[in-house]
């Protein structure tokens, strides 16, 4: 039976960590919230990461990665409003300096940092505005200062995003907790965002890299906006064993009870930032069942989720199910079309193929909701999978036609 329970604390809900953040000047001032923040163990921990699938990456995520290597960090970097990507050579000597700094000033070596950086392609980090910000990051660490750290990586958030989890290993209370950004460039593989997770279990480097893997495949990795993948997409897990409970190996029960913590503090963060899509105004779940396979039906769901004809629909409040068909068609799963059922919640929207029972104003008046599902049967095998996407709205329009 789980003991899973929600707690408050986000990245310092788990022992032994400290956060905090500070304005630099990197975004404008009248934004409000700071730009800079760092993430904290204060003793050495196991770190795990999952980076952008995109060819072009940023060169924090080049340092990051090449940093993870040793499957060791004690410390994490981050900065919102600039992306230090498509910066050159320049860019990634900025990443170093940045790190190297951060590293003097905790005490570390510098491949016990991460870094991560969000926000607009093709400008060079402002470092002589970043260097003299560093020492008072550092002062400012505090475990109490997880929503501020949470609040510098925001862009075009509207909200910090923050999730925590309590759970029972061997009697002796084990946490996770983490924070994310991200509204907008949200595409699976991954979406368009940072996130750092925290927890003071202890776990072998091998459990904890495949434990991420599988709960960003299950979480991060089934989210989409706008069907555009980012150069910056970064997941971190720093563990650092504070708990004194026991250790987590793969393939035994408290693996299985890690994974679940874990997954739900992921699914929890993807699951606000389709809510804060930037721009949006509905939160659509499409769920593809009865298809042939997994993978088949992971391309049947990507497919209408990405439909920007059907997300156009959806932002007029039309249910629109010849859309529905359609995407599902070009999608390059095998599809029958008279064995197609399709359901706006519970309403039967499309049964066999056509035009199903539910009249045109019941389905409308699902459609108008903020929430929905769209629920798609195959009827060909047992293949599922599921995908969180929004609308498209002139909103988004004119927000993204700004940079």
């Amino acid at each position: 039976m789980s003991t899973l329970k929600r707690v408050k604390g986000g990245v310092c809900a788990a022992r032994g960590f400290s956060a905090s953040a500070t304005y630099c000047g990197i975004k404008p001032l009248d934004q409000g919230h700071a730009d800079l923040a760092m993430v904290y163990s204060q003793r050495n921990s196991v770190a795990a990461g999952v980076f952008t699938t995109n060819q072009v990456k940023a060169a924090p995520v080049k340092l990051s990665m090449k940093h993870i290597r040793s499957r060791s960090a004690r410390a994490v970097i981050l900065n919102s409003g600039n992306a230090n990507a498509c910066t050159g050579s320049q860019g990634y000597h900025d990443a170093l300096l940045l790190v190297g700094e951060t590293a003097s000033l905790l005490g570390l070596r510098r491949q016990q940092i991460l870094v991560c950086s969000t926000g607009c392609i093709g400008v060079p980090l402002p470092m002589e505005k970043i260097r003299p910000r560093l020492k008072l990051l550092a002062r400012a660490l505090s475990q109490t200062g997880n929503q501020a750290a949470a609040r510098a990586i925001m862009t075009s958030d509207t909200y910090p995003k923050e999730a925590a989890r309590e759970l029972q290993m061997g009697g002796i209370p084990v946490r996770l907790g983490g924070m994310a950004k991200g509204a907008g460039m949200i595409n699976p593989n991954m979406a368009t965002m940072l996130c750092v997770v925290t927890t003071d279990a202890a776990i072998s480097p091998p459990s904890l890299l495949r434990a991420l893997r599988k709960a960003v495949e299950d979480s991060f990795n089934r989210i989409t906006i706008d069907g555009d993948m980012s150069t910056n997409d970064t997941v971190i897990i720093l563990a650092n064993g504070a708990a004194r409970a026991p250790i987590v190996r793969s393939n035994s029960a408290e693996f299985n009870l890690f994974l679940e913590a874990l997954y739900s503090v992921c699914h929890e963060l993807a699951r606000m930032i389709v809510l804060d899509g930037e721009g949006t105004g509905k939160f659509v779940e499409v769920e593809v069942q009865g298809a042939r396979n997994n993978v088949e039906a992971r391309h049947a769901a990507e497919s209408v989720a990405n439909s920007l004809l059907l997300k156009c629909a959806w932002a007029g409040n039309n249910p629109n199910w010849g859309r529905v068909m359609d995407a599902l068609g070009y999608s390059s799963a095998r599809i029958q079309e008279e064995r197609v059922d399709i359901f706006l919640n519970q309403l039967p929207m499309v049964m066999g193929g056509v035009a199903g029972p539910a009249s045109s104003s019941s389905l409308s008046r699902v459609a108008a909701r903020r929430a929905f599902r769209v629920s798609i049967h195959l009827n060909l095998g047992k293949g599922h999978y599921t995908v969180l996407t929004t609308d498209l709205t002139e909103k988004y329009v004119r927000l993204n036609s700004r940079d």
